[in-house]
């Protein structure tokens, strides 16, 4: 974090201050110098903020756990005027009591539709969500707010009890509704897998390197064609990442989100947190995923397919 942090708290606001006019005239209005009176500048905003809103895109970030997706998500969230909705699947099960008791949610419409005594159907739950996210999305851009879902693929992918082919993704799901602009994040899945595995997420059988990586491939069959941001990249250089995400995804870039990291609270905050953002050395590999590196044939074909080593 920046040590004059006033200041560059006021830099951010004044920068979220410009963009929510420029997303309410269009991305290429040229504001008027700021030389002029303030009575006029005031009638300039009024006049930009009366005008109708430029249509805007939903955007959408998708990324199995443990791959960084976290710290990516809150660079985006630092972004002007930005909200990101984070780990959302309205089809997920995880949260789903299946002890008799229903857990206190009184603010989740779908959860409270997982939890009806007569079961319903994937198609109204689905409906559900997209025309609560549609009031969502419309309300936000009123104010000049830009809207990012942050997926939770592991409640489709990496779960024993769900078969991932018989649902649409969440991608799936927006994209027969919304304009979308998507991107994938990626990290070596070495590293990931022993993240899952030192966090206890391993939900599925065998707990294998190669059952993993089949799973992963199969997510990203899913989302073929989606401009892929490695998180080994952003660790190296977060601004230029973030400004690639940022082309991809159509969102104001600025240089500031990334000092402004760690003041960002988002869900799935399970990565190590210690020192500055960068790259970091790998987990001890324990002997038995050691064993498996070079005998997993969906291991291999993931590493190749991103140039990886295995």
């Amino acid at each position: 974090m920046p040590s004059d942090l006033p200041s560059t708290t006021l830099l951010n606001t004044l920068d979220e201050a410009l963009e929510m006019l420029r997303s309410h005239v269009g991305a290429d209005a040229q504001l008027q110098p700021s030389s002029e009176p303030l009575p006029s500048l005031l009638e300039q905003c009024e006049a930009a903020c009366a005008a109708a809103p430029a249509p805007q895109p939903l955007r959408s970030i998708h990324h199995f756990a443990c791959t960084g997706g976290t710290v990516m998500s809150k660079a985006l969230f630092a972004l002007p005027n930005t909200v990101v909705l984070s780990e959302i699947d309205p089809l997920s099960t995880i949260m789903v009591s299946s002890e008799g008791k229903v857990p206190f949610a009184p603010t989740d419409l779908i959860f409270g539709l997982r939890h009806s005594v007569r079961p319903v159907e994937d198609r109204v739950i689905i409906d559900s969500f997209l025309a609560g996210l549609e009031v969502a999305k419309t309300g936000l851009e009123k104010s000049g707010r830009h809207l990012v879902l942050r997926d939770h693929a592991h409640s489709q992918f990496c779960l024993q009890s769900v078969d991932p082919a018989a649902r649409p993704t969440l991608l799936e799901m927006v994209s027969t509704r919304f304009d979308l602009r998507a991107v994938v994040t990626m990290r070596h899945p070495l590293d990931s897998f022993l993240s899952l595995t030192k966090n206890g997420w391993v939900h599925f059988s065998p707990s294998t390197l190669e059952a993993y990586a089949h799973r992963y491939l199969a997510f990203l069959d899913r989302h073929e064609g989606l401009p892929v941001i490695l998180y080994e990249d952003f660790a190296v250089d977060p601004n230029a990442a973030l400004r690639r995400m940022c082309g991809h995804l159509d969102l104001p870039f600025s240089p500031l989100a990334a000092d402004l990291i760690g003041a960002i609270r988002l869900s799935g905050d399970s990565g190590r947190k210690e020192g500055p953002i960068g790259p970091r050395p790998r987990r001890n590999v324990p002997a038995e995923i050691e064993a498996q590196r070079h005998d997993s044939p969906s291991y291999i074909a993931l590493c190749n397919r991103f140039a990886y080593s295995p």
